[in-house]
């Protein structure tokens, strides 16, 4: 459902997260190693996090990133809707287009009413998790439950 850009940018914020704040802007091939995830790639995800006002970004020898939002304000749908768009939810799951607009036209859907239910639980889902609860969940899974 999410794209490789979406998990790798959700995995990358939960990590920078869960540094102490007294490490400063963390470089992007110390984020990319510790995660396993290829640097270029990264290092454009996390760009455009930080245009959104997620991450503060630094260039230059001593740059990197950090959070620059409260982990507590930060939900997974701000960063799908950053790194995928919202049409990851209301885009039909057959057609090209949104589920209303594929509707518009006369073309039913056959999963619409099916769909329908799920996505409003997944909208749900992402916009009431917040980074700083799976930041506590990635280091005590038996604190929060799904």
């Amino acid at each position: 459902m999410l794209s490789n850009s979406c998990r790798y940018g959700i995995r990358a914020v939960i990590y920078l997260a869960s540094q102490p704040l007294s490490n400063g802007k963390i470089g992007i091939k110390k984020i990319s190693n510790d995660l396993g995830l290829p640097t270029p790639f990264l290092a454009k995800i996390l760009q455009q996090l930080a245009k959104q006002k997620i991450l503060s970004s630094t260039k230059g020898p001593h740059g990197g990133f950090s959070i620059l939002k409260d982990p507590k304000k930060i939900t997974l749908l701000d960063i799908v809707n950053t790194i995928d768009g919202y049409d990851t939810f209301t885009g039909c799951i057959m057609h090209n287009g949104s589920c209303e607009g594929v509707e518009k036209e006369g073309k039913h859907c056959p999963l619409h009413h099916d769909y329908e239910r799920p996505r409003k639980e997944l909208i749900k889902l992402f916009s009431n998790r917040t980074i700083h609860e799976l930041v506590i969940k990635s280091k005590n899974p038996e604190l929060i439950t799904i």
